[in-house]
């Protein structure tokens, strides 16, 4: 679950109306030589408060929060006009239908289900960090595929934009919204790791993702890839 590190700890936020939620979460968080919680708040508001004088690294948000809810803080915190944009990773459970995919259009960097096991919210954290979200467990991407399939046709993403994709391209998004790693994919399309990354960088600038997680949710809306497949 640790991972040695030589570099300054992972600042994290945790903001939700929960105080066991937050105290649960930092629990974990804090046991980690790597990383550790130097903010906490109640909602979205109080955290944009806080965050302007004290600049974390990712920000750990929830949804539904009195005052300010978390697409809001989310939006104030990755928009243009931030004074210094923040990572941030949705938390959610399954009822939150397409709020959770509004928030990831609306720049957080991936998401995460309230129960998920302790060991992968720290490699979320730590992939988010490094700027390269994973959508791995099979739970996200069922939400993925539910958050898309129930999203109102006017805000989906029209199937043109995968026009300026190669065939090849086209295969590693598919890989890449169902859950596979840049090493899984490249034993997938029997080719080099390296050859694996360059096509996610290519993919990423064509369709205008700011990172993985965008990718495969326009993969979804394009209906490049369906619910379930």
């Amino acid at each position: 679950m640790t991972e040695p590190t030589t570099d300054a700890p992972i600042r994290v936020a945790l903001v939700d109306d929960q105080q066991l939620v937050r105290a649960g979460f930092a629990l974990v968080i804090n046991s980690q030589p790597d990383m550790e919680v130097v903010l906490e708040a109640g909602d979205g508001a109080q955290a944009l408060r806080l965050l302007g004088s004290h600049p974390v690294d990712v920000v750990l948000m929830d949804v539904r929060m009195p005052t300010m809810d978390g697409l809001a803080a989310t939006a104030a915190l990755t928009g243009a006009d931030a004074a210094q944009p923040t990572k941030v990773i949705i938390l959610t459970t399954f009822d939150l239908d397409e709020y959770v995919l509004q928030a990831i259009k609306a720049g957080a960097s991936g998401f995460l289900l309230k129960d998920t096991p302790p060991e992968d919210m720290l490699a979320a954290i730590r992939t988010v960090h490094h700027g390269d979200a994973v959508i791995a467990p099979s739970s996200t991407k069922r939400l993925i595929g539910h958050l898309a399939s129930v999203l109102p046709d006017a805000e989906r993403t029209p199937p043109a934009v995968l026009d300026s994709l190669t065939e090849r391209e086209r295969e590693v998004l598919v890989l890449m919204a169902r859950g596979r790693s840049n090493t899984e994919i490249a034993s997938d399309l029997f080719v080099a790791e390296a050859t694996v990354k360059t096509h996610v960088g290519r993919v990423l600038a064509k369709l205008g993702a700011r990172d993985r997680v965008q990718a495969v949710v326009i993969a979804y809306e394009t209906g490049l890839v369906s619910p379930g497949s």
